[in-house]
């Protein structure tokens, strides 16, 4: 899964790909460098980042999605929002994935959701993105994942979202210090467990800038590091930024691997 943010904030790319012509851009590119999946968001989740607009983000996401549905027609394209007015209005033209960080949570997305019959990724979160690294604290990281997910999976079910259609994200760095993201992704197994698929997205993220001391322009190795153990762990899907160098990395990865 490439990623393209529509945004000014966002903490690896804002303010790169704001101009319609230079996110399809970016978009072609890392689909030729191997990305499955694009991934385009019009507000910034980071830590710290402040509440977008409904018609803001759909001004960001919308003419992206269109200008890139028309020079590739079989890409998918997900749509990174929590607003159900956003994800309706991007799925009417062309997103065909849901990546939503507030799982379905949002009056009406669960809706939306089920009537589109589209995969959609649940992630979890504790708190807002505007203070969700002020001291967060669990009694059991995992458990509570796992709970808040067997949760999510149920009103899902119980909405009308097909089994098949559902990935789980357990949010590294949303409201999760160091030692809560690393206790998840050493239990992706555990995770896994649940029966959906797993995303994870840890491309350059403060986890690894706390670990090697780096900015976010020098996290490029521990971010292939963290991707290779999330696949050998299990992960199907990945979030990156960097598509070309976690595609060459997991090319090797699955040549070594194979019996």
């Amino acid at each position: 899964m490439g990623v393209i943010n529509v945004t000014p904030d966002s903490f690896s790319d804002g303010g790169k790909f704001l101009r319609t012509d230079k996110a399809v851009t970016q978009a072609v590119q890392l689909i030729k460098q191997g990305a499955n999946i694009i991934d385009i968001g019009g507000e910034s989740t980071r830590p710290g980042a402040d509440v977008v607009s409904v018609d803001e983000e759909i001004k960001r996401v919308v003419p992206v999605i269109e200008a890139l549905r028309k020079v590739n027609s079989s890409i998918t394209i997900s749509i990174d929002s929590s607003k159900p007015e956003v994800m309706s209005t991007a799925i009417k033209a062309g997103a065909n994935f849901i990546n939503d960080v507030n799982a379905l949570q949002e009056n009406g997305a669960l809706s939306i959701a089920a009537k589109s019959n589209l995969p959609v990724c649940l992630m979890h979160k504790q708190g807002q993105p505007k203070t969700m690294q002020n001291k967060p604290e669990y009694r059991d990281v995992l458990t509570e994942v796992m709970d808040f997910f067997q949760q999510k999976v149920d009103n899902c079910l119980f909405a009308g979202i097909e089994a098949k259609n559902i990935i789980l994200d357990p949010g590294i760095g949303f409201g999760k210090t160091l030692e809560h993201n690393l206790i998840l992704l050493k239990n992706i197994n555990k995770l896994k467990s649940l029966g959906y698929p797993i995303l994870i997205g840890v491309s350059r993220k403060s986890m690894i800038g706390e670990i090697l001391n780096a900015e976010v322009e020098d996290r490029l190795y521990g971010s292939l590091a963290i991707a290779q153990f999330a696949y050998t762990q299990g992960a199907k899907y990945l979030r990156v930024h960097d598509v070309k160098a976690t595609n060459d990395v997991l090319k090797i990865t699955q040549e070594l691997l194979m019996p």
